[in-house]
């Protein structure tokens, strides 16, 4: 059951768009009561997707050096490259550049690992992996911004801004699932706990995303025009991704399994662990929100198309 709501979540997600658009479109009252209920609803949702993440097994998830070191190089080296080269490309807009800056330069830790399993990758490794991309992300992230968006950002005094939300909901909600992981390795009788969270994360990011449609709805309005322009930024991600996945994969040696979930990898973005950044920035730079959200949806349908090319592309033997 759980494998069905994960195979159809980008349609749940898109009903529940279309859902709060309407809601914030006929009762535009609520617009303020939403944002309110936005916050603790991304803090559930990012505590459940974190205790997905098995935190305390950093050890073991650097054990297999191969498939890791082509993790990293595609994932820190060569995506984050092919973003800067997509800025040029990238509306002038200084809040749209950083919406997609923010959203393309953070490795996904949770539907990554989903999509693999529903694609046929190697889930173990997925799973393995996901302690690093999210300690790396955290400290590579505002590196990356500074390089490709040094004086825009500095200018805006954004730091100001996102230092409180890094705190409140990405370090709080992470070490509160560490510290959750760890009573439940010494009290093994507490696992289904955990199991039980990792239904969470789908219907958790759909009352999120109807919140936003919701309350951001004269936003979405608003930059409406710009979306066909980001739809061919993050499609050409997207092949982009694919690509570099099946260079890396042959050149680090990882057919199959392996090389399937190197792509989903490079696909797949943390999202909705940057859009607190997004919501709490001035109101200058608020399409930055629906940069973020827009790019979410267009990644489920790309991961949708990913689990029909995957397979395809990767037929030799593990």
């Amino acid at each position: 059951m759980k494998d069905v709501l994960e195979r159809y979540q980008v349609w749940l997600y898109l009903a529940t768009i279309i859902l709060g658009m309407m809601t914030g479109w006929i009762w535009p009252a609520v617009a303020d009561a939403f944002d309110v209920l936005l916050w603790p609803a991304l803090g559930i949702l990012l505590y459940a997707t974190f205790t997905q993440v098995p935190l305390t097994r950093l050890a073991t998830a650097i054990r297999d050096r191969q498939f890791n070191a082509a993790m990293v190089t595609g994932n820190f080296i060569i995506m984050p490259a092919f973003v800067w080269l997509l800025l040029f490309l990238a509306p002038a807009d200084p809040a749209m550049r950083l919406g997609i800056a923010l959203v393309l330069l953070v490795p996904c830790t949770d539907w990554f690992i989903s999509f693999t399993h529903l694609g046929g990758g190697d889930s173990s490794r997925a799973i393995a992996a996901t302690p690093v991309l999210l300690l790396l992300q955290i400290l590579t992230l505002p590196v990356y911004l500074w390089l490709f968006l040094g004086e825009e950002v500095a200018s805006a005094n954004l730091t100001a801004h996102l230092v409180p939300v890094f705190f409140g909901l990405i370090i709080t909600p992470l070490v509160l699932a560490w510290l959750t992981e760890k009573t439940v390795e010494k009290r093994p009788a507490l696992a289904g706990y955990i199991h039980y969270l990792g239904w969470l994360p789908v219907p958790a990011l759909a009352m999120v995303v109807f919140l936003i449609a919701a309350s951001q709805i004269a936003l979405v309005l608003e930059t409406g025009r710009m979306l066909p322009h980001l739809l061919l930024i993050f499609s050409g991600y997207l092949l982009a991704a694919a690509l570099v996945g099946k260079l890396l994969s042959n050149a680090f040696r990882l057919p199959g399994a392996r090389g399937r979930t190197l792509t989903f990898s490079f696909g797949t973005r943390n999202s909705f662990v940057v859009l607190p950044f997004a919501l709490a920035l001035p109101d200058l730079w608020a399409p930055a929100v629906v940069v973020v959200v827009f790019q979410s949806l267009v990644e489920l349908f790309g991961m949708t198309a990913y689990l029909k090319w995957l397979p395809r592309m990767f037929r030799a033997p593990d």
